[in-house]
């Protein structure tokens, strides 16, 4: 039944940076996909209610419940409360160091009784392969049980009595009082490496070790923002979020937890991001950096470089978070989907899109990456000078835009504008560091882009930039071309191109990506809220403070109690939609902070 599930801002994120979970108010883990964060799911209950699979943890009776992140971290505290006591729950994918190519690939579950007593019931309901397989379960003893079923094993432990319900499945009851902890261990491990004579357990003693090292870790990457504005607690919580979906034995960063979250209620605005886009992921660098976190940064440019393989030729538009390249889109047909919007996605049939902006965001990267005091070699040199041709040779084919809209492509302002990036950082680059490069050409090509979108891309009865040439209507993605350098923030012509933008784009405070209707999709999608931030950013920098701080003070509004932020806003029903925690909401919220501290 659709009533069954709890709305997209209930869930809690908790992450290691190779995999991730949501767990919801009532202290059920709904989404959980290991071993990496594409993996298929081993609780999927956040799409297929009945089928989808969980673990919960929660009181037997009646209560309230409240939650925090402990600290500088994606330790999830849920505090559960009734006449009978109060009992904390905590949530965390295990960390340690040197977890980059061995991680314990672990969710920890603690129960700690703070007054009181109370009575907590734990099920474990596993769902394997997006919940097509009801994993067989070999008792081992009544705290460690080994489930195994297609590719996928988990290891449960603790010291949580279980016994086996239904076949497939797991319960525990136990009283928990004040001064009282209870840990559950959930472990991944390929089936045939659970030999119950060679499986490790570790002790309770050793799970609160590695809860204390998770804590910590996450802690003094935390200790490293160099951030100290307005909003801090919001732009912290951001740089988390992005460093949770950056998968850390790659550098490729996701751009978000979930899959197939509908844009829009009961459509089939459905799609799987659990996967790498070159944009977002270039837009996530910087806001790092801007931070102070460069490390990441320099991750993601070696990521690209190798899925390249040096070839300008073999960039795509996105990537797996390990790399790969083929990312065929399918569906499956089993599952119901969030409050039965269907279907549900996995892959993502972008992968072969042309879209043209790719070229320019790659090369601002590497911009960004030569003003922090880095030079490439030779033969990475050789793989900009291609880009930059290949940008030159394609920018005046038709593209499907940043929005990656699947009807007849257009010629997009915004990635014509990208295309002039990767031509004026390539000639910035040649010129700064002495290096070959066709620059007549190049120079040429650059000139050449800018009179195209200032002649066919400009509305000069409006004086404002539009969508497309074949297509004049406002689109919020013109508010990234002065990121780049194709036009000052507070030129004329860009002021008024915001205030168009603003006054035809806006609904109920938020913005929406482009006018309605204009996708050829059913359903009607919400206000995109990264485009909320990018409108308080270039009022940031245009100087109109007071106009970006209610932008920014409104897109803020959207959050859950946790400060995440899904993709979309519904304004009519003030419901999240889409797929959470969106990588491109949360970096695009630091990039305004940042603007509006700077603007003061």
């Amino acid at each position: 039944m659709k009533d069954d599930y709890p709305p997209i801002s209930d869930y809690g994120y908790i992450s290691d940076c190779h995999s991730a979970a949501l767990i919801s108010k009532a202290g059920s883990i709904d989404w959980c996909c290991m071993p990496r964060i594409d993996s298929r799911s081993c609780f999927g209950r956040l799409l297929d209610w009945q089928q989808g699979g969980y673990c919960r943890i929660t009181p037997a009776k009646k209560c309230e419940a409240s939650r925090r992140y402990l600290e500088d971290s994606l330790i999830l505290e849920t505090a559960f409360e009734n006449s009978e006591g109060q009992v904390k729950l905590l949530d965390c994918l295990a960390m340690k160091k040197g977890g980059q190519q061995m991680p314990y690939r672990q969710i920890l579950r603690i129960i700690e009784g703070i007054s009181g007593k109370m009575q907590i019931t734990v099920d474990i309901v596993p769902r394997f392969d997006y919940g097509d397989i009801r994993p067989w379960i070999r008792k081992i003893n009544d705290k460690f049980h080994i489930l195994i079923g297609g590719s996928d094993g988990l290891v449960i432990s603790g010291d949580i009595p279980l016994v086996i319900k239904e076949l497939h499945n797991l319960r525990g009851n136990l009283t928990v009082e004040k001064g009282q902890q209870y840990y559950l261990s959930i472990m991944w491990r390929r089936p045939e490496e659970l030999d119950e004579i060679n499986v490790k357990i570790p002790a309770t003693s050793e799970l609160d070790e590695r809860f204390r090292e998770t804590r910590k870790l996450w802690r003094n990457w935390a200790g490293r923002c160099k951030y100290a504005g307005p909003y801090q607690d919001y732009v912290l919580r951001s740089a988390l979020v992005l460093k949770g979906l950056v998968n850390a034995p790659t550098g490729a960063i996701a751009a978000a937890a979930t899959t197939s979250l509908p844009e829009a209620a009961g459509s089939s605005r459905n799609w799987d991001y659990r996967l790498s886009w070159i944009r977002d992921s270039c837009f996530t660098v910087r806001s790092l950096g801007e931070l102070g976190y460069e490390r990441e940064a320099e991750g993601f440019r070696r990521f690209i470089e190798r899925c390249t393989a040096g070839s300008a030729e073999q960039l795509q538009v996105l990537y797996g978070v390990g790399g790969e390249r083929r990312l065929t889109e399918m569906e499956i047909t089993g599952m119901e989907g969030y409050r039965q919007a269907k279907p549900v996605r996995i892959g993502n049939g972008a992968e072969k899109q042309i879209q043209l902006d790719v070229f320019g965001e790659v090369l601002d990267l590497l911009w960004q990456w030569h003003l922090r005091g880095h030079s490439p070699d030779d033969t990475y040199w050789e793989f900009l000078v291609d880009t930059v041709n290949r940008a030159s040779r394609q920018w005046k084919q038709p593209d499907r835009g940043i929005w990656e809209l699947r009807g007849q492509p257009r010629h997009y302002v915004e990635s014509k504008a990208m295309c002039w990036a990767a031509l004026d950082k390539g000639i910035k680059l040649a010129e700064e560091l002495k290096r070959n490069a066709p620059l007549e050409n190049w120079k040429r090509v650059r000139e050449e882009i800018k009179h195209e979108i200032e002649s066919k891309g400009y509305d000069t009865g409006r004086g404002v930039f539009i969508q497309a040439f074949d297509h004049p209507v406002m689109d919020a993605s013109l508010l990234l071309i002065p990121s780049v350098g194709f036009i000052a923030y507070d030129d004329e012509r860009m002021i008024r191109t915001t205030d168009a933008i603003n006054e035809e784009l806006c609904e109920s405070g938020f913005l929406r990506r482009y006018p309605k209707g204009d996708d050829g999709l059913e359903g009607r999608e919400g206000a995109f809220l990264a485009c909320s931030f990018w409108l308080a950013e270039c009022y940031a920098k245009q100087g109109r403070r007071n106009q970006a701080q209610d932008i920014f003070k409104r897109a803020l509004s959207a959050c859950n109690d946790l400060m995440l932020f899904s993709e979309e806003f519904d304004t009519r029903t003030g419901q999240m939609a889409g797929n959470i925690p969106q990588g491109l909401t949360h970096l695009s919220l630091i990039a305004a902070a940042v603007a509006l501290a700077k603007s003061e």
